[in-house]
């Protein structure tokens, strides 16, 4: 990734450089930050943002959550996204909207912090390798589980909880693998560090539910929703890390990693160890509406010009 001329900080555009945080800020010492992650992808007619009320509504769900006030309207906020890309020239890029507690002290509660918002865009490839959509990934399953209930709540994108996808990724590193695998608390499948995940199996598709402490992912219900489009059966259902290696096709979704197929589990190959057609299907049918080969029938795309 390479830094942009400007970001939106608290109202104004102001140049990279000077978008910076105080060390004594609450953020910084406690992870209290809340954050999205959306792509804009270019049109014929100029950048759109893909699924932006949807990425909104989540980030102040994720405030409502974790009890932080966002001093600006969604409307604010929608516009302002809008005006950085602008700023920005930006034909595609990466948008990282993060709302965060300031500096007032060093109580765990900080309710009583200013709250800051900032939008970071920036131009960036893909996620996980410049060949991995079409080539797929490595990834193995990590000794590091997600959160059980009633420790973090999953369903929110707060900062400090990353660590816990931190430790995942790191490890899949370490390991030669391209990303990890996660279980949950009780042993299924769970997500990637910063991903979902689907399986193919007979004709099926499954991807784990909700309750196994994931992140429902805004690519996810995409996904489920072209799925249900093609007549493919879509189950939300736990799944034991065993089916991972009998999985005839495989593959992460997110904004960041879009649609990426994953080769091998645990060295243990996928399919034809290549993307299937049902990935295959879906990622094409995907594309075509983001980058605007065909109208976009769900009203996935806010055009910024």
């Amino acid at each position: 990734m390479l830094p942009s001329d400007t970001i939106w900080f608290d109202g104004q555009l102001i140049p990279w450089d000077q978008a910076t945080v105080h060390v004594a800020a609450h953020v910084i010492h406690y992870g209290s930050s809340v954050f999205e992650g959306i792509r804009a992808y270019a049109l014929p007619d100029g950048p759109a943002v893909f699924c932006l009320k949807e990425h909104l509504d989540r980030l102040w769900d994720s405030c409502k959550i974790y009890r932080i006030e966002i001093p600006y309207t969604r409307q604010e906020i929608h516009q302002a996204i809008l005006d950085t890309i602008r700023a920005n020239a930006h034909k595609a890029c990466y948008i990282r909207p993060v709302v965060f507690r300031g500096w007032d002290s060093f109580s765990l509660d900080g309710r009583a912090c200013p709250t800051h918002v900032s939008i970071i865009t920036m131009e960036m490839g893909k996620y996980l390798g410049p060949d991995a959509l079409e080539k797929g990934v490595s990834v193995g399953v990590s000794s590091w589980q997600r959160m059980a209930p009633n420790t973090y709540p999953a369903g929110a994108k707060i900062g400090g909880q990353y660590i816990n996808s931190q430790f995942i990724a790191m490890e899949a590193v370490d390991h030669g693998y391209v990303e990890g695998i996660a279980l949950d608390v009780n042993g299924y499948v769970s997500e990637g560090s910063g991903e979902n995940i689907f399986l193919v199996r007979r004709g099926r598709l499954l991807t784990p539910p909700v309750a196994c402490s994931i992140l429902d992912g805004i690519t996810r219900q995409c996904i489920i929703t072209l799925a249900g489009e093609m007549g493919l059966e879509v189950c939300e259902e736990q799944i034991s890390r065993e089916l991972l290696y009998l999985a005839d096709e495989m593959f992460f979704c997110g904004t960041a990693a879009e649609i990426t197929p994953i080769c091998s589990v645990d060295d243990i190959t996928v399919g034809s160890g290549k993307r299937g057609p049902i990935t295959t299907r879906l990622s094409e049918t995907f594309f075509d509406i983001v980058e605007g080969r065909v109208p976009d029938r769900y009203g996935w795309l806010t055009p910024v010009n």
